[in-house]
């Protein structure tokens, strides 16, 4: 995967990269049966030019791990709110090409289209890799939301400026929920019940939770097993 050189770029340019991907972002229903399901997260200190990457790839809908892949790799595009996929999607599309097994759909820990300019880490590396992405994130990054139930896969819509940019999950009862939003080739309605079918033990959804501890095992290494 080809992935322009960020680490130069200005915020200002940045931001305006990000209005022109906008414009290729595709929020169309899936193309083939879903047999498989990737888990793709970061980990770093934001004061380091160290970052670790690593997806998973698990089968689906038994969710059993069948392929992993990570990278240790430096960036010195700044640490930025809203500007955190210039930091990101370089080391993800390197621990993409490891993989010798592609997902059809790709969760990552973030946000999809529910960002200030609709082009979350999700939505980025969805147009950059043109393949089904889905952003399911543990914080809100803008948006609001009202009469979320306490119950187990309760939702409600998450709306900016009369525009639903997303779905706040609440994936166990009386827990803190997560955001669930398209990334790009994939519908609201699709990224959302996917994320509830990756649901099991615990709030986050599988896919990102073995993603999230397969980079800190990497990180706390120093080492990538090939």
């Amino acid at each position: 995967m080809i992935v322009a050189d960020y680490n130069n770029l200005s915020p200002e340019k940045a931001i305006a990269l990000q209005q022109q991907l906008r414009t290729q972002i595709q929020l169309t229903p899936l193309q083939k049966e879903v047999t498989t399901i990737g888990g793709a997260d970061i980990s770093f200190n934001k004061y380091s030019e160290t970052v670790y990457a690593g997806i998973v790839v698990l089968s689906y809908p038994a969710l059993q791990v069948i392929h992993k892949a990570a990278v240790i790799t430096t960036v010195t595009f700044p640490y930025i709110p809203g500007l955190l996929a210039f930091r990101e999607v370089p080391a993800l599309a390197q621990a993409w090409d490891k993989l010798a097994i592609k997902p059809n759909v790709l969760v990552l820990d973030g946000h999809g289209i529910a960002h200030p300019r609709r082009m979350g880490i999700a939505t980025h590396f969805g147009i950059i890799a043109g393949i089904p992405t889905i952003g399911c994130a543990k914080s809100l990054l803008t948006g609001k939301y009202n009469d979320l139930g306490d119950h187990a896969f309760d939702t409600t819509p998450l709306i900016s400026k009369n525009e639903i940019i997303g779905t706040v999950l609440r994936t166990k009862q009386k827990t803190n929920p997560v955001f669930v939003s398209p990334g790009n080739l994939i519908t609201m309605e699709e990224s959302v019940q996917l994320i509830k079918n990756c649901v099991v033990k615990y709030r986050i959804p599988t896919p990102t939770r073995l993603a999230h501890n397969y980079v800190n095992e990497v990180r706390v290494k120093g080492a990538v097993d090939e």
